[in-house]
Order: C-alpha cells, then sequence, then structure tokens
C-alpha cells in the first residue's frame, strides 16, 4: 500500500518559517538551537519545513532557544 504524505499545513508551515527565520536572525545553527532548546537538530529541521507536527511542550522549548515568546512564531 503506498505511503502519501500529507501537504504541509500552512500553520505548520509559517511556525517553521518563523522558527528558521529567528534562528538566522541570532545566527544559529540546527546544532545550537538543539542545544539550546534541547531538541534533535534533524527534528527542527523536519519543524522548520513544516513536515513535523510540533507539540505545545515542543514549541515553548523552541521559543525559550530563540528568546521570544511563544506567540511571536504563531
Amino acid at each position: 500500500m503506498p505511503t502519501s504524505r500529507r501537504p504541509p499545513s500552512e500553520a505548520r508551515k509559517t511556525f517553521g518559517v518563523r522558527v528558521r527565520a529567528r534562528r538566522h536572525a541570532l545566527n544559529l545553527t540546527l546544532e545550537d538551537l538543539a542545544e539550546r532548546a534541547d531538541l534533535n537538530w534533524s527534528y527542527i529541521a523536519q519543524v522548520e519545513r513544516g513536515i513535523r507536527n510540533v507539540s505545545i511542550d515542543n514549541m515553548a522549548a523552541l521559543a525559550d532557544g530563540l528568546n521570544v515568546e511563544l506567540r511571536d512564531l504563531l
């Protein structure tokens, strides 16, 4: 049975774009943010591409790692 991947939702894409923009503004690598947020760098890369659903806890960890309020990423 073929597996089909759902396209990223607009909300996931928007969140990912904002995470990436903030990370770049801080001149952080994926590895830097992963260490700050205590998350795996490959997970963050998937979040930034909008292909990964993100729990509220991980959203908060990313916001903390990026030194922003969570609402600024939503």
